[in-house]
């Protein structure tokens, strides 16, 4: 089913349609999962993917532990409205210097009490013969999101699948590619910590 989403009938969003359908449905709490495929995204306005991007890795790595903060403030407002977090990362060899550095940040989520897994590219490739799996986000089976970016990889809104049989599917998907992960954790401190600062050129 995951390689099927985007043949599904969607209702397009702009990025504020997005964020506003996506709180709403948050509140409301279950599981949300969220599959990300991409090796790598553009994101303005974060101030440790600003530093990173222009090839300041010490500043980076700085600025993403002052924002341990948020991470629980994330976790914290997971319990409160009873949403359990189930995230996945795809992730291919060599690391992509974005990867690298959005690890650090997913590394907080998991020490803040996040659950996220890690598979490889490998395990999903049967799932790929058309094109790389779509960026998945699912709020307590009600909903799903396939997340939109522009050409340069910076977040623009999604597209809505309200079809329950198809989440239904999807989520039986997501379960069956978490289930199969390894704990974020555990991989970041074998393949991610020892790395040296990444080859970013500003």
């Amino acid at each position: 089913m995951l390689e099927r989403l985007r043949d599904l009938p969607a209702r397009p969003l702009d990025r504020p349609e997005y964020h506003a359908q996506y709180w709403s449905a948050y509140e409301h709490g279950g599981v949300f999962w969220k599959l990300e495929r991409a090796q790598h995204f553009e994101e303005p306005g974060d101030a440790s993917w600003e530093a990173f991007a222009a090839g300041d890795w010490e500043k980076s790595l700085e600025l993403n532990e002052a924002d341990r903060s948020d991470a629980r403030a994330m976790a914290a407002k997971d319990r409160e409205v009873g949403m359990e977090t189930r995230r996945i990362r795809v992730v291919e060899h060599p690391v992509a210097p974005y990867l690298q550095w959005e690890m650090q940040f997913l590394r907080l989520l998991a020490e803040a009490g996040q659950s996220l897994r890690v598979v490889p590219a490998a395990a999903v490739a049967h799932l790929e013969d058309r094109a790389p799996l779509p960026e998945v986000v699912v709020l307590g089976g009600r909903v799903l999101f396939l997340v939109r970016y522009d050409s340069a990889g910076r977040a623009c809104g999604a597209w809505r699948v309200d079809e329950r049989d198809a989440i239904a599917a999807a989520v039986d998907e997501l379960a069956g590619l978490f289930s199969s992960g390894e704990p974020l954790l555990d991989y970041f401190q074998r393949d991610i910590a020892p790395l040296p600062a990444p080859a970013v050129r500003p």
